[in-house]
């Protein structure tokens, strides 16, 4: 988590010259440098973002030479206004009016005419009612009166069907979408969108995600009580616009449902039953467990689980259409039942061969050797399916991180072992070894500087330093998943079972 700007220079307001002057609560706007309270020191910080909430007026401040995941939402007693600001530069304040012009959704004047529109078939009907899912919310929304229900509602709608759904039919293939004023003017924003507002949308936004009809990457949610641990998000998660104005959101650990309210998640947890995770327990030691979740069968609990992992995983964009995908979870015992740690989804078919879609240890249990468990037991998996396992790519950082140490690991683990023997080895050896792909081996032995070419021979060489770092990393304890303990058979889908099941 080492900070951008290594060399102290700085990475916020680096645009040119400002102008500086002294700000109030009312004059401070989006775009000004400001001098804000940060653990116990004051910090030079960007206001990317201002929004009411029920405790008052708070401001998303990017800090000068910290990683993005550490932007939060402070309140105004934080910003030191007794220090000069500086505003944002006049052509950059055009720029951003003239991209927010760019951005407007087309109204209802640029919808199709009425010939070009059809009545949905039952098909279309359930895919629409399948978009609407049940929100454990509702009580909390009521409270907020009728009309603001029904806005509520809207908003909430709109956040979750963000990621494509699946074609609904070959009727719809008679319109062609690029045709439409709607199909027309996305084009144009496509067009339109320059690399110098990729670069400064992918800045302040923190995600990779750089399409421009997205809706915005700010953070929205600050803090989040999980069991009995305090969450606090790192990047955007799409849950309903209405808990954007809460101060705290609260998780059932079980269930995952999310509340806005203290008193409407405490009634819940009075009547939830569930103590673990909805699916079949396919692993069990005296440490963890691991439970298989079909995303088809239990959709609610794994979107939700998506929902979670959302604000914890930056490069994640699919979080509504779990049907394709198979979740393992990794829990814990407790007096209460299992506790979440972490968990890893998996394509039901995967055309790439990828063992792993998306992986996360939650915070609270980062840095204890879980993520570890969790990647070999993706392993162990592709083991056991007689195939060769790897991430899909990209990695995350932190992902990259640990399966790059992972891969180091066993691969020296591996040529130790060969070594002793006085066996020789090759990297599809290897390979089929450790349920790895070629690519990742040879990859990771370059990044070890292993692989050399020595009198017409491709030969792999280990340094004395690796070799007293495999002897420091061996003497260590490590908790590594016993294969005799996986009760799991590959499990066979149908076309039909795959994906949506109408």
């Amino acid at each position: 988590m080492s900070p951008p700007g290594a060399n102290g220079d700085a990475t916020v307001g680096s645009d040119g010259p400002r102008q500086k002057g002294k700000a109030t609560p009312d004059t401070i706007k989006v775009g000004c440098i400001a001098m804000v309270v940060k653990d116990g020191a004051t910090r030079r910080a960007e206001i990317l973002s201002i929004r009411e909430t029920k405790s008052g007026r708070q401001f998303y401040c990017n800090f000068d030479n910290f990683n993005k995941r550490l932007d939060e939402w402070v309140p105004l007693a934080r910003i030191d206004f007794d220090q000069d600001v500086e505003w944002p530069s006049p052509e950059k304040e055009k720029k951003q009016d003239k991209t927010k012009k760019g951005l407007t959704v087309p109204g209802k004047k640029s919808q199709p005419p009425k010939k070009a529109q059809k009545r949905p078939t039952k098909r279309e009907q359930s895919v629409a009612s399948e978009g609407q899912t049940p929100h454990p919310w509702t009580e909390f929304v009521e409270s907020q009166g009728p009309k603001k229900s029904e806005e509520v509602e809207d908003k909430a709608t709109a956040s979750l069907e963000i990621a494509p759904t699946p074609g609904v039919g070959p009727d719809e293939m008679e319109i062609d979408e690029t045709e439409t004023p709607a199909g027309v003017a996305e084009k144009e924003l496509l067009s339109s969108f320059s690399r110098e507002e990729e670069i400064e949308k992918l800045r302040t936004s923190g995600s990779m995600t750089q399409n421009p009809a997205e809706i915005s990457r700010i953070r929205n949610i600050s803090k989040v009580e999980f069991g009995e641990y305090l969450l606090f998000p790192w990047y955007f998660s799409p849950y309903p616009e209405v808990f954007n104005q809460e101060d705290c959101i609260f998780i059932c650990e079980f269930c995952l449902s999310y509340y806005g309210s203290l008193k409407s998640f405490v009634r819940h947890r009075q009547k939830c039953t569930l103590q673990h995770p909805p699916g079949n327990e396919i692993y069990r030691d005296d440490f963890v467990s691991f439970w298989e979740i079909d995303g088809r069968r239990q959709r609610t609990w794994c979107r939700n689980l998506c929902l979670l992992s959302k604000m914890f995983l930056d490069h994640k964009t699919l979080y509504y259409d779990v049907d394709p995908f198979l979740f393992y979870v990794m829990t814990t015992r407790g007096e209460k039942g299992a506790h979440l740690i972490g968990y890893f989804s998996k394509e039901k078919e995967s055309a790439d061969g990828y063992n792993v879609a998306c992986i996360l240890t939650l915070p609270q249990y980062q840095r204890k050797g879980y993520g570890r468990l969790l990647i070999q037991f993706s392993y162990e998996l592709s083991r056991i399916e007689g195939k060769l396992g790897s991430p899909e790519k990209p990695l995350s950082d932190l992902g990259l991180l640990s399966y790059r140490q992972y891969w180091s690991e066993n691969i020296l683990d591996y040529l130790m072992g060969i070594n002793e023997r006085d066996d020789k080895c090759t990297i599809e050896g290897i390979a089929s070894y450790l349920a790895m792909t070629t690519p990742d081996v040879e990859n990771t032995l370059q990044a070890l500087k292993m692989q050399v070419y020595h009198k017409g021979e491709h030969k792999i060489v280990i340094s004395e330093k690796l070799i007293q770092q495999w002897e420091k990393s061996s003497k260590k304890q490590k908790r590594l998943i016993d294969r005799e303990k996986i009760q799991w058979k590959p499990p066979v889908f149908t076309a039909s079972s795959r994906t949506w099941g109408w």
